[in-house]
């Protein structure tokens, strides 16, 4: 046992430390799938528990908090935003990227703290949201955000306080500095400290104290190929600061590397006083083409030398450092990342923790075991398909879709599907989901032939967010007589290559399936969405007619089967 001082939220905290890590290796990413702009913090007080925060955008419930216990087993702790009236403007039909970006998570007697910005790009004011909580694992604990005021109008907020109990927050912008009252988020005139090193789009601050240094760690560059981390310190708060001679501490850029996009990373330390970054990084290789789990969180071991500076690892899909002993012993009913989905929706559950909606839900579109179909989760047709358009309002039309995040390179999805529809176009599916702009589709549709309905097995892909990518011509079978009136399966795998087959059965002999299409992970990466990564999920909707036949589904099955750590390597889940 020895003592140690902590000192990295700027608040001095003493405490008795066992050693107990061990050098061992592991696979990143740690937060596989959509998982960008990550921020962490230990907490002893938590049973030695790290928490992390990523990136939601449009996707609800928001502002996820991930716990582990070992930094390579992470449970999906809480949303801090599980409320439509926490951030209504959510419900805003604006352009795809934007929503809640970049947060902060920190801890401070007895209290987590999350800050975060909402971003509409109609009018560039975004907006700061300060949420608390006493328990990181229940929802239903996160506050109402305070509305933190932005004199510097920009984003990527960071919360820091200092050794007098000052609260400070860094902002992209340059990068700013306000001292602000977490109370009623009044924030002073901001005074900026460091533009970074020169390269464009300095932003993603977060500030640390230690050995008597503010340190200042930004992302630079763009979150494209050329991004990076780089640090910069200071005797004082307000300046002025020293870029670090070796900057960037963390990047792939002008590199051959597999983990690409490097940059936009979080310093903390563990319970034993090693240090760690985490970032986020783009599985693509220097070609930046084909990512469509887009940018996911990284963990890296640092070095850092009293009175010196941080010195970070490679970014590398197998690495080794001082881990924790391995403990999936985490508080909270939320799922690991990386385990299956086997979902039933029996009767008197609620929508399973990990699957998403595209924006807060119109609630009344979706059931779970509604009277005479225990064990599905109805979904009512929106007016609106997935692609939606300018005329969408969210709020009244909402989006019947319901989807979970894609995790792993490879993997296979499957739901049954019980629908009976009755008007034209009526349809119900499966979906591999960038945006509203880029969405690969497998649908049961009642097509009009010759004047007669027929239930048709429909596989068509949105592309119009990438408009140069090659696409698929769409594929239509009328769906077999021996089917009628059975349920059919739905599924979709995601093969080496990044390839996505969809296809169909009747559950009654799934063996028997009908290959509907192939499409390239091409279509969901970058485009309309370059922040954001794919989800795969259910669908159902009136196409904009008249329908209103609702669709049930049920056995939801999602299966990780391997991971991509490095061109043409694939380690098994």
């Amino acid at each position: 046992m020895f003592l140690r001082v902590i000192s990295t939220l700027g608040v001095a905290l003493t405490s008795w430390v066992h050693c107990s890590s061990m050098n061992r290796t592991y696979t990143n990413p740690v937060l596989p799938g959509w998982n960008s702009d990550p921020s962490c913090a230990f907490v002893q007080e938590w049973d030695n528990t790290f928490f992390c925060t990523t990136s939601s955008f449009l996707a609800f419930p928001g502002a996820p908090v991930f716990a582990s216990k070992d930094l390579t087993n992470w449970k999906l702790a809480s949303y801090a935003l599980n409320r439509v009236d926490q951030v209504p403007e959510l419900l805003n039909n604006g352009q795809q990227s934007e929503g809640i970006w970049a947060s902060t998570i920190r801890y401070r007697n007895g209290t987590f703290y999350l800050i975060t910005s909402y971003i509409s790009f109609a009018v560039w004011e975004p907006k700061l949201l300060l949420f608390t909580t006493t328990d990181p694992f229940d929802n239903n604990a996160w506050s109402d955000p305070v509305r933190v005021e932005n004199p510097a109008n920009d984003i990527d907020p960071d919360i820091f306080w200092d050794d007098d109990g000052k609260t400070y927050m860094a902002i992209a912008a340059g990068i700013y500095i306000s001292e602000i009252d977490v109370t009623t988020g009044a924030a002073t005139e901001p005074f900026r400290v460091w533009n970074g090193t020169g390269d464009r789009n300095p932003e993603g601050p977060h500030l640390y104290k230690k050995d008597g240094y503010y340190y200042l760690l930004i992302g630079e560059g763009g979150t494209e190929t050329n991004h990076s981390a780089t640090i910069a310190r200071s005797r004082d708060i307000h300046g002025p600061y020293e870029g670090y001679t070796k900057n960037p501490v963390l990047t792939a850029k002008n590199t051959d590397r597999y983990f690409q996009t490097v940059g936009h990373a979080d310093l903390f330390q563990d319970g034993d006083g090693n240090w760690w970054a985490v970032a986020l990084s783009t599985r693509s290789g220097p070609d930046w083409e084909v990512y469509p789990m887009g940018r996911e969180t990284v963990l890296v071991p640092v070095t850092w030398e009293e009175g010196g500076w941080p010195v970070a690892d490679v970014v590398r899909g197998r690495m080794s450092g001082p881990l924790p002993p391995q403990n999936k012993d985490i508080k909270g009913g939320g799922p690991f990342v990386d385990v299956p989905d086997m979902i039933d929706f029996p009767p008197n559950s609620s929508i399973p923790r990990q699957l998403l909606f595209w924006r807060p839900p119109k609630t009344s579109l979706f059931a779970v075991s509604s009277p005479g179909h225990p064990n599905t989760l109805c979904i009512s047709p929106s007016r609106f398909n997935l692609t939606a358009g300018d005329n969408f309002q969210p709020a009244q039309d909402g989006l019947g879709f319901i989807a979970r995040k894609q995790t792993a390179s490879i993997f296979e999805y499957s739901v049954d599907v019980s629908f009976k529809p009755s008007a034209v176009d009526e349809e119900a599916g499966v979906s591999v989901f960038l945006t509203q702009l880029q969405h690969i589709d497998l649908g049961i549709i009642n097509l009009a032939t010759n004047g007669t309905l027929t239930p048709t097995l429909r596989f068509r892909i949105e592309a119009s967010g990438k408009p140069n990518v090659t696409v698929p011509d769409m594929k239509v079978v009328p769906i077999p007589d021996s089917w009628q009136n059975q349920t059919i399966r739905l599924s979709v795998k995601a093969t080496e290559g990044s390839m996505y087959t969809l296809s169909a059965a009747s559950t009654s002999n799934p063996q028997e399936s009908i290959n509907m299409g192939s499409a390239s992970a091409l279509i969901v990466s970058g485009g309309s969405g370059p922040f954001t990564g794919t989800l795969v999920g259910a669908y159902a909707t009136s196409n904009g007619g008249n329908g209103s036949t609702p669709a049930y589904f049920s056995r939801w099955r999602y299966t990780p089967l391997a991971q991509e750590i490095s061109e043409g390597e694939y380690v098994r889940v």
